[in-house]
Order: structure tokens, then C-alpha cells, then sequence
């Protein structure tokens, strides 16, 4: 059986300059919504992150193992700001890191909303994260920043919706 198409493309942000963060707001109709990054940093190394409807709030927790081809590490993170996007802080200068994160179930106001992250970047390694914002109010908005400097011009930021995941 033919596979159907699952992912509408909602909206791509390509950086024409130098940016500390990306914001999508204009999204809705989806049970899922996916978002691709392919980045890098212009100084220095760092972690991206990401923020639910503007929530700074000591409202997100996140588990994440990683590995390098040499070792392995896993660790856990409560009451934080925001989820971190990286295990051990690995965008850098140096090469550009690959990143999907799935966000289930955003528009629901039943339950806190949960997120799945997986990265790899050449030289550094790859991980997995699961991030839990506590709040159970639909995600309306959502903010990808970084902690140190400011994403590279020419990366890029694809939203995608899952009509029935």
C-alpha cells in the first residue's frame, strides 16, 4: 500500500543574517507539528533551546542521552527555563548541526505538553532528548533561541503539520 503524503510544510525561515532566535506563531489544524533545523553558531559554543508560548518560567524538565562514538552519557534536567536542544552544548563555529523536533499533541488542554528532540552534528556526536513543558494550555507559539551568540546566516528552520499522527 501506498504511503499518502504526512507532512504539510507550514512555513521555512532561511536567516539572511545573523539571528539569536526564530519564532513560529501561525500554526494550527495539526495533531503534530515538526520542526527541522539545520544551524550552526557565529562564535563560540553553546546550546539552542526552545520556549512555549513565551513561558520563562521554571516550567520544563528534560531527559537526554548522548553519545560520541567513544562514550555515552544520559542525564536529567528539572524545573528549568526552557528545554535545551543539545546534550552537552555541542553547536559551535566548527560544523552545522542537524536537528528534528517533534512536538505530539500541541493543541490539546488536557495534559502538559511533551516534545522529542534528536540531533547530529559531524565531529560531535548525536543525542535524544525528551523535553516535558508543564502546562497543560494548548502551544500557540514557540521560540528557538540560542545561549551563546547568534545562529549562523543560512540556517534554516522548517515547520511541518501532522494532520492525523
Amino acid at each position: 500500500m501506498a504511503a499518502g503524503s504526512t507532512y504539510s510544510t507550514i512555513a521555512t525561515t532561511t536567516l539572511g543574517t545573523a539571528q539569536s532566535s526564530v519564532t513560529f506563531n501561525s500554526f494550527s489544524g495539526y495533531t503534530d507539528i515538526i520542526v527541522v533545523c539545520n544551524l550552526a553558531i557565529s562564535s563560540g559554543t553553546g546550546n539552542s533551546k526552545i520556549q512555549f508560548n513565551s513561558d520563562t518560567g521554571s516550567n520544563y524538565s528534560e531527559t537526554t542521552v548522548e553519545g560520541t562514538g567513544s562514550s555515552a552519557v544520559s542525564s536529567r534536567y528539572t524545573s528549568n527555563t526552557s528545554i535545551i536542544l543539545e546534550g552537552s552544548g555541542y553547536l559551535s563555529t566548527t560544523f552545522q548541526t542537524v536537528k528534528i523536533i517533534h512536538l505530539m499533541n500541541y493543541s490539546n488542554s488536557i495534559t502538559n505538553k511533551t516534545c522529542l528532540v534528536r540531533n547530529g552534528g559531524a565531529g560531535a556526536g548525536v543525542d535524544a532528548i525528551v523535553g516535558l513543558w508543564r502546562n497543560t494550555g494548548a502551544i500557540t507559539s514557540f521560540t528557538i533561541s540560542t545561549t551563546a551568540s547568534t545562529f549562523v546566516a543560512g540556517s534554516t528552520f522548517t515547520l511541518y503539520g501532522i494532520a492525523a499522527a
